[in-house]
C-alpha cells in the first residue's frame, strides 16, 4: 500500500469560526496541516487555489453564498483537490447534489463529527496530485 509521508493539507471553508476552530483542532491532532480557512465563497476559492490543499472541508452555507459555488469553480481550476462536505444542511437533496458535483463524502455536523478525520484521510488518498 502506498504510504503518504507528507501530512495531508486541508483547507477549511465554513462560515462559523467556532466550527473552523473545532475542525482544525481535530484534524491537527491527526497530524494534518490546516493550510487555510475562509468564511465566504470568494475567500474560499482564492484561498484554496493559492494553498492547493489535498482536501477541502466545505460547508453548504457560506457567508454570502454556497459551498457549491466554491466546489464548482475549484474543481474546474484544480480537479485534483478532494472535497468533504461537512454541514448541518444534510437533507437528501443537498447530499445528492454535492456528491453528483464530485464531493468525496458528505457528513452531517450534528451526527457525523466523529467521522470527519477519517473522511478527510480517505479523501486525501483520492486526491490527484
Amino acid at each position: 500500500m502506498h504510504q503518504r509521508h507528507a501530512p495531508v493539507k486541508v483547507f477549511l471553508a465554513d462560515d462559523s469560526a467556532l466550527i473552523r476552530d473545532r475542525v482544525a483542532a481535530i484534524l491537527s491532532a491527526r497530524a494534518m496541516d490546516i493550510v487555510g480557512q475562509a468564511k465566504t465563497p470568494q475567500g474560499s476559492i482564492d484561498g484554496i487555489l493559492a494553498a492547493q490543499p489535498d482536501v477541502v472541508v466545505l460547508d453548504v452555507q457560506l457567508e454570502g453564498g454556497s459551498g457549491l459555488q466554491v466546489m464548482r469553480v475549484v474543481r474546474q481550476a484544480a480537479p485534483g483537490i478532494a472535497f468533504v462536505v461537512f454541514s448541518n444542511n444534510s437533507g437528501p437533496a443537498y447530499r445528492k447534489r454535492y456528491l453528483v458535483e464530485g464531493a468525496a463524502r458528505f457528513l452531517d455536523k450534528s451526527t457525523e463529527f466523529d467521522q470527519l478525520a477519517r473522511a478527510v484521510a480517505d479523501a486525501s488518498r483520492q486526491a490527484v496530485r
